[in-house]
């Protein structure tokens, strides 16, 4: 079993916390902290054990992050166990959960929103005015869809650089603060 720092464990308390507003399954985002802080990839049993979770729990969870792609298995020589190592990159992992994230949740939320307006248009289906929310719903979805299609295309360096220009990002579209 892996010792603990109090701050790791401080650490891995609150991010289930936050994955739970988030949406994730606390246990998830608690292996997912231990991992994220661990030098090592570490075993199955230990992460159970040491987090003191049912070592199915774990075994789902770290499928669950697998599917993320924020946690691979890892093979180490002379032991037969799998290992799980967790992204180190945070802008590389903070990208891949922006990408799930955005295909488990918007696309298919701009799929039913086009499917609505769809059949909106047919008569007594809906009124102008469930119309017109809808469609500015999607047109909302799209613009941030396309928008995050562009981020997601940028290079790290060229995304930090991006954000570290704050209010003068403003300022060169003519926004003033």
């Amino acid at each position: 079993m892996a010792t603990l720092f109090p701050i790791a464990q401080k650490f891995i308390l609150h991010w289930g916390e936050m994955g739970t507003r988030w949406g994730i399954n606390r246990t998830v985002a608690q292996v997912h902290a231990l991992l994220f802080l661990s030098e090592k990839p570490l075993p199955a049993d230990e992460i159970a054990e040491t987090l003191g979770i049912a070592r199915s729990n774990t075994s789902t969870s770290l499928r669950e992050l697998q599917n993320w792609g924020i946690v691979k298995i890892v093979h180490v020589l002379g032991d037969r166990r799998d290992h799980f190592a967790s992204m180190k990159d945070v802008f590389a992992m903070f990208r891949a959960i922006a990408h799930q994230r955005k295909k488990r949740e918007i696309d298919p939320t701009v799929h039913v929103l086009r499917d609505c307006l769809a059949e909106a248009g047919k008569p007594k289906a809906a009124d102008a005015h469930i119309r017109g929310r809808l469609t500015d719903l999607l047109e909302f979805f799209e613009l941030a869809g396309d928008a995050y299609a562009r981020l997601e295309k940028l290079p790290t360096p060229a995304v930090l650089k991006l954000a570290r220009l704050g209010d003068r990002a403003l300022r060169m579209v003519g926004i003033s603060k």
